[in-house]
């Protein structure tokens, strides 16, 4: 597939098959995020990863019991609520692999690198017929330091990008894309 074909047809995946991921498949996907540019060529990144269904879903029902306790004080909206409470909703989708891309430190540029990292991996996946989810209602509780401390995170490292892994059930439907709103300047 080339480029702009998995530009195209990358898709949030919600939905995976028993199919696991092997591990070297992960870590061609993290090779291809490390590609990625970063400001002043700081490689800001790390990632720590989970082939682990099960252990995945109990963290996917343990970051959920936190957003229902806590969700005030965090940044998503009150509508959250209501996707958190869906019956059978679980954060991790039941996903085979997850892969935390981590900021190894608050420096300037640090986020939007790991990003960069992040959108590398979900296109290098899609590329090879490999789903994935950028699951950003994870982060908060991924944040805790008591969290970290569980999952062996280091504690000065920031969660970037909790991505969820796995061979689609099928593929969503595309969503309609706004046309882009362009300023020329000059």
């Amino acid at each position: 597939m080339d480029l702009m074909e998995a530009i195209r047809n990358r898709r949030a995946v919600r939905e995976y098959s028993e199919a696991p991921v092997e591990r070297s498949t992960v870590e061609g996907l993290i090779q291809a995020a490390t590609l990625a540019p970063s400001a002043m060529n700081q490689q800001p990144w790390a990632f720590a990863v989970s082939l682990d269904r099960k252990r995945i879903g109990q963290w996917s029902d343990q970051a959920t019991a936190w957003l229902l306790a806590n969700l005030p004080e965090t940044e998503f909206s009150a509508g959250a609520l209501e996707i958190l409470q869906r019956p059978g909703y679980t954060i991790f989708y039941h996903a085979p692999a997850l892969v935390l891309v981590l900021a190894k430190s608050g420096g300037a540029q640090a986020s939007e690198d790991c990003c960069l990292a992040a959108q590398n991996l979900m296109l290098a996946a899609r590329s090879q017929g490999i789903g994935t989810c950028w699951v950003g209602f994870a982060r908060p509780w991924l944040e805790l330091p008591a969290t970290k401390q569980k999952l062996g995170i280091p504690k000065n490292y920031h969660v970037v990008a909790p991505i969820i892994v796995g061979v689609p059930k099928e593929w969503p439907e595309p969503h309609g894309r706004m046309p882009p709103e362009i300023h020329w300047l000059g």
